[in-house]
């Protein structure tokens, strides 16, 4: 057949556009591939909750409550919460006296700034106490942690972070006194903060009122209480108050930056999400630009701002939007000249510290933050 046939230029034609068809198929299968791949990568950058973890998780979404972003804050309050799956789980495993024994648990009210402040003093048990808890643990004056709850400056109470209190007296051996500061959106900004304040200058002055010694007196909280430790630390510097020896922020929500790392990939985390932190910013902000203040977002400190502040344990979760933050609140601390210890647990997410009795990792994180806070108190009592 002659080169230049019209049937053989169609022959030709048809074999080319085979060729190209197969190798369009084999770049869109390897383009399939390489996106599957990498969709995989991400998902497997994104860590899961350990099993003990998620026990917790499937419990609290068994308990139906509503998403909290989406009501006001009075039907907020009434929600279940992470301590509320816990106990569930207890109840269903037949666990009991799983609650550290102390030698007193005290609710009483201090003097505020707008009235009285419920406080709730814990008291860990002497040297042969009737309880037998305390062996060992001398007779006092104890150091005393100033403890914040979390909950958004909006919701929970002593009550809901109770685990916590209980475990850290226990462990570390100290009076822990748990602050029941006002709420938003009723007490906006700056309510919360000036109350933390003044229960802190209140153990300053009646330490010895509740068994406790004046020269160690430390700071500690959870998520929005781990903001008002560290902005009471940073309060007691700029009045000429006597510092707290040791800064313990668990998780602690210190930026109102929400485009970091664990935001894009916890966004829809539980039980802490975006949408929840955002409907917390909003009812205890006055108005958007508070938020530049380093007494709300206390990562926007000046290094001269926090350069002084007290040695700090700063803990985080992996899978929690505000793990970024944590960390980078340590780094700007250590930037400053304060002494940091900073450490993140895998496989659990916001909330789990006072899990110890139903989630492994809770064990871990209550015995180290008792263990910095036993050498913080040793290292006053050593000078």
């Amino acid at each position: 057949m002659h080169p230049n046939s019209p049937r053989l230029k169609r022959n030709t034609a048809k074999k080319n556009q085979s060729h190209a068809v197969l190798a369009m198929s084999i770049i869109g299968l390897l383009y399939s591939a390489a996106t599957f791949a990498k969709a995989e990568a991400v998902e497997a950058d994104v860590s899961k909750p350990s099993a003990s973890m998620q026990m917790v998780l499937d419990k609290l979404a068994s308990l139906n409550g509503r998403p909290i972003e989406l009501l006001s804050a009075q039907d907020a309050r009434l929600q279940p919460t992470p301590a509320d799956a816990v106990a569930a789980i207890m109840k269903e495993k037949g666990m009991k006296g799983a609650a550290p024994m102390l030698e007193d648990v005290d609710d009483r009210s201090i003097d505020g700034p707008a009235g009285s402040i419920p406080i709730r003093v814990y008291t860990p048990a002497k040297s042969g106490a009737k309880s037998g808890a305390g062996t060992g643990a001398g007779s006092g004056p104890f150091p005393v942690l100033v403890y914040f709850h979390g909950g958004g400056f909006v919701i929970a109470t002593n009550d809901t972070y109770d685990a916590s209190a209980r475990a850290l007296a226990k462990q570390a051996n100290c009076v822990v006194v748990a602050v029941e500061y006002r709420k938003a959106p009723e007490n906006k900004y700056p309510a919360a903060v000036d109350d933390a304040f003044a229960a802190y200058q209140w153990v300053v002055n009646n330490a010895g009122e509740i068994q406790g010694d004046a020269s160690r007196i430390a700071v500690a909280g959870e998520s929005a209480g781990g903001n008002l430790a560290t902005v009471t630390a940073m309060k007691a510097k700029q009045n000429n108050v006597q510092l707290p020896v040791f800064q313990l922020l668990i998780y602690p929500l210190v930026s109102d930056d929400q485009t970091t790392e664990s935001y894009k990939k916890y966004e829809k985390a539980k039980p802490l999400n975006k949408a929840m932190i955002s409907w917390f910013s909003n009812h205890y902000l006055p108005n958007p630009a508070t938020a530049a203040d380093p007494l709300v977002s206390p990562l926007k400190a000046t290094k001269g701002q926090l350069a002084g502040l007290p040695p700090a344990f700063v803990i985080t979760a992996e899978i929690d939007p505000l793990r970024s933050e944590g960390e980078a609140y340590a780094k700007a601390l250590k930037a400053a000249g304060v002494a940091v210890e900073y450490k993140n647990y895998p496989n659990v997410t916001h909330e789990f510290f006072g899990m110890a009795p139903v989630v492994e990792t809770a064990v871990q994180a209550q015995a180290d933050a008792a263990a910095a806070l036993k050498a913080a108190f040793a290292r006053v009592s050593a000078k």
